[in-house]
């Protein structure tokens, strides 16, 4: 669910709020079950789609198409580096992930 909040001075700031997390696209900030903490911006294109296909499974295929602009998933750890990264700071338990989930042989689900 995206959400248009006005900021000061005129401008308009995007913000994506699913599962508990709020989400700034412009500060690149999380607020989550450790604060607000900042993303780079590979984390902060990543959890912006997973944000906005909330309980939806995603295929390895589309994240590395959408953050990555690429089809090439060979030899690649990148993705699951990223998500590593992600889940470190949206995540209460990183090891025990309830809001991004793996889900085998597919991809990933974010929670609603």
């Amino acid at each position: 669910m995206a959400d248009r909040t006005p900021t000061t001075g005129g401008r308009r700031q995007k913000v994506l709020r699913a599962a508990g997390l709020t989400l700034d696209l412009e500060s690149r900030q999380v607020a989550g079950p450790h604060g607000t903490v900042w993303l780079t911006p590979k984390e902060c294109q990543l959890l912006a789609v997973f944000m906005s296909h909330a309980g939806q499974i995603l295929s390895r295929k589309f994240l590395m198409s959408e953050v990555w602009h690429t089809d090439y998933l060979d030899d690649t750890r990148t993705l699951d580096v990223h998500i590593c990264y992600l889940r470190r700071k949206i995540e209460q338990d990183p090891h025990r992930p309830r809001l991004l989930r793996t889900v085998r042989g597919v991809g990933y689900r974010f929670a609603q």
